[in-house]
């Protein structure tokens, strides 16, 4: 009988806390305490949304499943690995390997095409120019925009350039998708479609976190985790 696999995100009791003081001789930064004891797992093939108003720990919980960041307290484990048992390199690693990240402001760098923003996070694992270009110009085919393989940013709408951020975050086969307000800036019918396609990640196994405002993508996730004061006060 095989083993049923293990869940691809897990926050043990975390905590995030800024401020406080900065040395003996300075003068203490007011503590916000951004998360409060969170704890809850994501599992390969679930869509989560992550809802709360502004300052709820939504983009901090986000970036500690991102290994962007680490927690005060508590434990991050993604893909079996503890990232408070990892160095700076290790994390980015796991990250480049494991998490795909849709950022709200796209982050495409400006002087590169569709394609080679797509294709920029296999540089890093090694793979080679033709298959980059390749997979790269197949992920924009799928997200809808195979037309526009050679045109820079501002040569995109914003629907486009979020089409290309999901293509991106997913091109190294993550086996989780994390995005942070997706449909944020964009109109009711380019949002639409976005959810549309991040709605198919996880019936490619992928687990996929979103936070968001727009009730929309709630209602459409399988399930729904709300943040208060950095606490879960939701989860179902």
């Amino acid at each position: 009988m095989s083993r049923p696999s293990s869940p691809v995100a897990v926050c043990d009791a975390v905590s995030r806390v800024y401020g406080g003081s900065n040395g003996r001789f300075r003068r203490s930064k007011p503590t916000v305490r951004a998360l409060d004891d969170v704890s809850l797992s994501i599992e390969a093939g679930e869509f989560v949304c992550i809802t709360g108003a502004s300052g709820s720990g939504k983009s901090t919980l986000l970036h500690l499943l991102a290994g962007l960041d680490t927690p005060t307290e508590g434990r991050v484990t993604i893909a079996d690995t503890d990232l408070s048992a990892c160095s700076g390199k290790e994390r980015v690693r796991l990250r480049r390997d494991e998490v795909g990240i849709v950022f709200q402001r796209f982050h495409l760098l400006p002087a590169l095409s569709a394609r080679a923003n797509v294709a920029l996070p296999l540089v890093e694992q090694g793979v080679g120019t033709k298959s980059r270009r390749e997979r790269a110009a197949d992920l924009l085919e799928r997200v809808g925009i195979g037309n526009r393989l050679t045109h820079r940013p501002d040569e995109l709408s914003g629907g486009e350039q979020q089409r290309v951020a999901i293509a991106r975050a997913i091109v190294t086969q993550p086996s989780l998708v994390l995005a942070d307000e997706p449909t944020g800036e964009l109109d009711t019918e380019t949002g639409q479609n976005v959810l549309e396609l991040l709605q198919e990640l996880p019936g490619q196994g992928r687990a996929v976190v979103v936070a968001s405002h727009d009730d929309t993508i709630a209602a459409a996730a399988d399930r729904r985790i709300e943040l208060r004061d950095g606490q879960v006060v939701e989860d179902g």
